[in-house]
């Protein structure tokens, strides 16, 4: 398991708890889920759901030929958390009255989490591959 493998999963971790506490946070204060009630969806299903499903389908899925893209995998991570950092902090922020800044904040968010999702695609897209195709893709390297 890569450092970028483990990154994912720890991200997701951290980002579970973070769902929990806000969902505390709206319980505690009503008043408050309007504003938090999509933080809470992001931080659920893309922070912690997705995270942790990239992290383990990066580390279990084969690698046809035994091909490794450390670089594409780092920039994916980093594109995917950092937007979704972005989408964290702008949504709030654009719901509390931040008007265009807070806006472009959450698009700059959405398309880092875009490219780090696309990435991620790709990758895994790569990686799916029939026992026969892969047979092939030794049976070439080998000649």
């Amino acid at each position: 398991m890569s450092g970028t493998h483990v990154a994912f999963i720890r991200l997701a971790v951290a980002y579970l708890v973070l769902t929990a506490v806000i969902g505390t946070a709206m319980i505690w204060n009503p008043a408050w889920t309007g504003f938090l009630r999509v933080v809470h969806f992001h931080a659920g299903l893309m922070g912690f759901f997705l995270s942790f499903v990239m992290g383990v389908a990066y580390w279990l899925m084969p690698r046809p030929g035994g091909r490794r893209f450390p670089i594409r995998e780092r920039i994916g991570l980093w594109a995917f958390h950092v937007g979704l950092f972005l989408r964290l902090v702008g949504d709030p922020w654009w719901r509390l009255g931040g008007g265009d800044p807070a806006r472009y904040v959450m698009l700059l968010g959405s398309v880092g989490l875009l490219v780090g999702m696309t990435i991620f695609a790709v990758s895994i897209a790569q990686r799916a591959r029939s026992a026969d195709a892969l047979i092939r893709l030794r049976e070439a390297e080998q000649t």
